[in-house]
């Protein structure tokens, strides 16, 4: 599957990246691509974009990822909104609102298969007791 992503390239610290598609399951660096579709640079805020290469691959069903997304709707090569990328802290996890759960069908309860109790053992058979003539031995 086809994707339309960020490609890094430049020193360390200095990064800018290609645009580029490519097959999903390569790796982000080293990894060959079919087409150079844009360049960005978010040091100097540079953006580079071939819209008519990047409509034609999205006809064909290539779809950006996300960061690359929210880039097309801000140059307005696409239309829609913006996606959220940023991954939210475990506070504004914890004081987010929980949404209502809807209440679920009561289960039926399996019918219960009733166990026969053990016969109850006599305590002559549970112990055998020595002869009279051996308790008064001992």
């Amino acid at each position: 599957m086809l994707v339309i992503r960020l490609f890094r390239v430049g020193k360390k610290n200095q990064p800018s990246y290609k645009i580029v598609v490519i097959d999903k399951s390569k790796a982000s660096r080293r990894g060959r691509f079919v087409e150079e579709v844009g360049f960005y640079n978010p040091l100097t805020k540079e953006k580079i974009l071939k819209g008519e290469r990047i409509k034609y691959w999205m006809s064909q069903g290539v779809k950006p990822s996300d960061t690359v997304h929210n880039l097309l709707v801000s140059q307005k090569i696409i239309e829609g909104k913006k996606i959220n990328v940023y991954k939210k802290s475990k506070k504004e996890v914890e004081s987010a609102p929980v949404p209502a759960v809807p209440a679920t069908p009561a289960v039926e309860k399996t019918a219960e298969v009733p166990v026969a109790p053990e016969p109850e053992k006599k305590a002559e058979e549970a112990v055998p007791e020595k002869p009279a003539e051996e308790k008064q031995a001992s």
